[in-house]
């Protein structure tokens, strides 16, 4: 009798699908604890990044050793011992009702069509050799022409003077909207004001800025050809230094009572 039967066609192929997936379960199970170490790795260096403290002499991990990490409470603007800021993940929070706020809760438009807004947030901290603050670091997001932009917007000791600004997830066209990470628009937003006499000033213009007309200090060139995705990035700036945003964390911390 042959041994080229169907039966035992399918018994082998069955045999070496399941030798496949056994191994691949096995090797993705064994690589898990060295890809969250990658994606840790690569959120610890867009937050340096952003805040033009990256280093390229020294490790993440080593500059990263000095960046505190602290959970705040969006609506008082204190902070909050209620989330480990460890394992927390402000998208998972947005989408569940009971770790998030409807924008009708809220009271205001969703400028930055996030959807809903996460009840909590997690900041960065760093510190001089005093001891001092330096620079606070907050995570954006908003939506853009084709895509929710993630990044984070660093802010120097005044809380008013922008210290840098990166975007490390968009999906917007390459060579227009994708050009928000363009280190030459980036560098426009240094040393921008972000309020002017407690009113919120930062945010992109239509066109180009005009140096010396009012409100230039406060205003970055939009993105030639990338309508939509420069006013997602004005959006998302004017939601997350807003009242609804990290405006009441950034007024306590200004006189010590974050």
């Amino acid at each position: 009798m042959s041994n080229d039967t169907v039966g035992k066609t399918l018994l082998v192929a069955f045999s070496v699908c399941l030798v496949c997936a056994v191994v691949v379960s096995t090797a993705a199970v064994a690589l898990k604890p060295l890809q969250d170490a990658n994606i840790e790795r690569d959120r610890q260096q867009n937050i340096l990044a952003a805040a033009g403290l990256l280093d390229e002499s020294m490790t993440v991990e080593e500059q990263f050793s000095s960046v505190q990490v602290r959970a705040v409470d969006l609506s008082t603007g204190l902070y909050t011992n209620e989330i480990d800021p460890a394992t927390y993940n402000h998208l998972k929070a947005a989408k569940n009702a009971d770790l998030s706020s409807s924008f009708q809760e809220l009271d205001t438009r969703d400028i930055a069509k996030i959807g809903r807004r996460e009840n909590y947030a997690v900041v960065y901290l760093v510190e001089d050799e005093r001891g001092q603050l330096d620079k606070v670091i907050l995570p954006i997001r908003g939506y853009g022409l084709w895509s929710t932009m993630q990044g984070f917007l660093a802010l120097e000791e005044d809380l008013n003077t922008v210290a840098g600004i990166g975007f490390f997830a968009d999906g917007e066209t390459p060579g227009l909207g994708g050009e928000i990470n363009n280190p030459d628009w980036k560098a426009q937003w240094i040393n921008k004001a972000a309020f002017n006499n407690g009113e919120l000033a930062l945010g992109v213009l239509k066109g180009l800025v005009v140096e010396g007309t009012p409100g230039a200090e406060s205003a970055v060139d939009g993105l030639s050809g990338a309508t939509l995705t420069s006013k997602g990035v004005d959006n998302l700036i004017k939601f997350w230094l807003g009242e609804n945003g990290f405006r009441p964390f950034l007024d306590n911390l200004k006189v010590g009572e974050a």
